[in-house]
C-alpha cells in the first residue's frame, strides 16, 4: 500500500531513543519519553500560495528531522505506527 500525504503534510517514522542511560541503567517503557526525531517517509506536493502556485517543500523522503514533542497525528499503516504532520511542525533537518 502506497501512501502520499496531501499538500504540505509529511509522513514521519519516529527514531526510537536509547534504552539505557549513559551510566548503563535500563529505562523502562513507562518512563521513556516519545522521541522528537524521525525519518521522513514521504512528503506531499506542497501548499499553494494565493496565486495557485505550489510552494516547494523544504524536506524530502529520507531526511532526518527534529519536531515538536506533541507534533503530528499518530496513524497506523500496515501495522507500523507513523506520524502525519504539517511541514511547519518540523523544527529542522539533522545533518
Amino acid at each position: 500500500m502506497a501512501f502520499t500525504p496531501l499538500h504540505d503534510r509529511v509522513l514521519v517514522r519516529r527514531i526510537e531513543g536509547d534504552e539505557k542511560t549513559k551510566g548503563g541503567l535500563i529505562i523502562p517503557d513507562s518512563a521513556k519519553e516519545k522521541p522528537a526525531e524521525g525519518i521522513v517517509v514521504s512528503v506531499g506536493a506542497g501548499a499553494k500560495d494565493d496565486d495557485g502556485d505550489r510552494i516547494a517543500m523544504d524536506v524530502k523522503a529520507g531526511d532526518k528531522i527534529l519536531f515538536g514533542k506533541w507534533s503530528g497525528t499518530e496513524i497506523t499503516l500496515e501495522g507500523e505506527e507513523l506520524l502525519i504532520m504539517k511541514e511547519s511542525d518540523i523544527m529542522g533537518i539533522i545533518a
